[in-house]
């Protein structure tokens, strides 16, 4: 079983992917997407389908094509990944994070989980679909973009801006970070992302006085204490827990299945009662503002003129310049707040057809399947398609055995995904995309 699951189309694919270098650093410092693209191209122009190639900036390719749909009168579905990976430090891993190794039963890698698995998905779904000759049940846009993992500067957000035109027709559109299980209560249910944060990458800059090292300077003229000052004030600042129409029916699908009250239990203590899905969940309450790096001096013996520190703000929708306020509220008029990138929030409906056709979709391959909408505490491509009006939902179903801290995987060292995930995933997703 182990071998033929290895020899599975979409688990070779995922590992030709991940052998893939595409590490992304930010700012603009990456690999590049260009060797995935080609891969994908390739596998795509194969099945008779025309690929479009938009590089938003050189060696940045994002790359799209339309595959034909049996009900024309249904509106076209994006269905989307990202090609780039966050960095990966070798020496903190148990296997090389760019080799594909299979072991235990897991696929092992740099994107085995973000997000190179569902680019697999998607490709080795519409391929065993048109394979059989057949086709969807609705036209579908496929993209898979460049630079996610820096907002989509480079590849979602002016490719929305300038090149509408490859969506047009579409409302809705599928990817990322939902569709995977979790056990709670001793029942299997499935979380489908439903909304996502609003993102603000900040940078706080405090000013001070250049002096030797020597000095006595006092902490208000030291630019590093009152950055640390700052930091400190706002790293440990708890922000209340706020409700949107995916959180509220979010809690209230944990609480049944937990079998408890949501009126007497608070949904912290509900989120936390799902183990280590509460990873993600937890955030999806409230805004959340972490200080990811520092920046300051230039010689051990000389004390800064300045300092900053990046921010990584997740604000719900529509509350980014109130979250702004308070954070300056927080760290203090003498401190400089600078908007590095911004981007919107999506809050998509939690129920109707597409949610629907999802759920039925997972219970054909699982029938003790309960769905459970969620709001993303980061944020994927479906902020720019949003702009669009396109609904983005996250749906890259995968049956995880219990125990497993999934959310643990995104970023993480040593990421990995069970083999067996990842064909039942191609198995639900081909289904949903016959059917919906």
């Amino acid at each position: 079983m182990a071998d033929s699951l290895e020899l599975d189309p979409t688990v070779t694919t995922t590992q030709d992917l991940i052998r893939l270098d595409t590490t992304n650093y930010g700012e603009g410092r990456s690999k590049g997407e260009t060797q995935a693209a080609q891969y994908l191209e390739a596998r795509l122009t194969a099945l008779g389908l025309d690929v479009t190639t938009i590089e938003a900036a050189p060696g940045r390719p994002s790359i799209f094509t339309r595959v034909p749909g049996r009900n024309a009168a249904k509106p076209a579905l994006v269905v989307h990944g990202h090609t780039d990976v966050v960095p990966a430090e070798a020496g903190n891993w148990s296997v090389d994070p760019f080799a594909g190794v299979i072991k235990d039963g897991l696929l092992w890698g740099r994107g085995a989980v973000d997000m190179k698995n569902m680019d697999a998905m998607i490709l080795t779904a519409v391929e065993e679909i048109l394979g059989a000759g057949e086709l969807p049940e609705r036209e579908l846009v496929l993209a898979f973009f460049a630079d996610e993992e820096n907002g989509g500067q480079f590849g979602s957000e002016p490719i929305a801006r300038d090149h509408s035109e490859l969506f047009a027709g579409a409302t809705q559109a599928i990817s990322e970070v939902g569709g995977y299980s979790i056990t709670v209560g001793g029942k299997r249910a499935y979380l489908l992302q439903t909304g996502e944060k609003a993102l603000l990458w900040l940078r706080l800059h405090a000013k001070g006085r250049a002096a030797h090292g020597s000095r006595v300077i006092p902490a208000e003229e030291n630019a590093v204490t009152r950055l640390a000052q700052a930091i400190a004030k706002l790293g440990s600042h708890e922000w209340p827990v706020l409700l949107n129409d995916t959180t509220t029916s979010m809690i209230t699908e944990l609480a049944h299945l937990l079998d408890v009250d949501p009126q007497e239990t608070t949904p912290g203590a509900i989120v936390l009662a799902t183990g280590s899905a509460s990873g993600f969940l937890t955030a999806s309450l409230r805004s959340t503002t972490n200080p990811t790096m520092l920046s300051a001096g230039y010689k051990h013996n000389v004390i800064p003129e300045s300092a900053s520190v990046a921010i990584d703000a997740r604000p719900f929708p529509g509350a980014e310049d109130e979250l702004l306020a308070e954070i300056q509220a927080i760290v203090g008029d003498d401190i400089e707040i600078e908007t590095v990138f911004r981007g919107i929030g999506t809050q998509a409906p939690v129920s109707g057809p597409i949610v629907d056709a999802a759920t039925a979709a997972l219970q054909r391959h699982d029938p003790e399947a309960v769905v459970v909408p969620y709001f993303l505490s980061g944020g994927t491509d479906n902020k720019a398609l949003a702009t669009l009006g396109i609904d983005g939902y996250g749906f890259a179903p995968l049956r995880l055995p219990a125990g497993i801290d999934f959310p643990a995987m995104f970023h993480g060292v040593d990421e990995r995904v069970p083999l067996e995930s990842l064909v039942f995933g191609r198995k639900v997703l081909g289904d949903f995309l016959r059917s919906y």
